[in-house]
């Protein structure tokens, strides 16, 4: 086969890969991870079984691929609200642009929520889960330690990887009730609470309903 036309096929398998991820993503929000069979998300992409079998394993696999995609998101949103501090880092500011363009996707945290249930019956699946969530947190934990200025608040909780710990925690407590208010505006006001809080000594929320 001639470099062109590996060209060819590689850019043809990365079309397919990402209308397969797209129309999963779709079908799952709709009917619910546990709901569906590969035979739906073959069918809402337009593929055959062969064409989602040559990209992944399972469902499993290709949540996982999904899951990827939104942590890369998100600790990319983390790192481009905080890359316009100086060394005098304004935490309420850079607090006020992470709860900004933080993902907040009710398709999502359905999903997600739907695989987490799969997961906690399913101790492999739950391994790989926390493999995940562990990489999210380095990654936001990461860009927590790069951010200049950023470590005299991240200080009162011991350093950037608790600091990641807390941030993650507090956005699952806040995408929880999300999913049952559905008020997105009330959850960035709540994340931004409790960054504030967690990140400075609590008079950034003051102002705060």
């Amino acid at each position: 086969m001639s470099e062109a036309s590996t060209g060819r096929v590689t850019r043809r398998r990365v079309h397919t890969r990402a209308n397969l991820l797209d129309a999963a993503f779709a079908v799952f929000a709709a009917k619910g991870f546990g709901r569906v069979s590969i035979e739906e998300v073959c069918e809402a992409a337009g593929y055959s079984r062969g064409a989602f079998y040559s990209n992944f394993a399972s469902l499993d696999e290709l949540f996982f691929a999904l899951y990827r995609q939104r942590a890369d998101l998100i600790a990319d949103q983390v790192a481009g609200a905080l890359a316009r501090e100086g060394p005098d880092l304004d935490v309420a500011a850079a607090v006020d642009r992470v709860t900004e363009v933080l993902l907040l996707d009710l398709d999502w945290l359905l999903v997600k929520t739907d695989f987490l249930v799969h997961a906690a019956r399913v101790p492999d699946v739950a391994g790989t889960l926390l493999a995940h969530r562990a990489r999210l947190r380095r990654a936001i934990a990461d860009r927590l330690a790069r951010a200049p200025g950023l470590a005299s608040a991240t200080a009162p909780l011991g350093d950037p990887d608790s600091a990641a710990h807390a941030v993650v925690a507090a956005y699952d407590g806040v995408t929880t009730r999300l999913l049952l208010d559905k008020d997105v505006d009330g959850a960035r006001i709540w994340l931004k609470q409790l960054l504030t809080a967690l990140l400075t000594d609590g008079s950034g929320t003051r102002d705060l309903p």
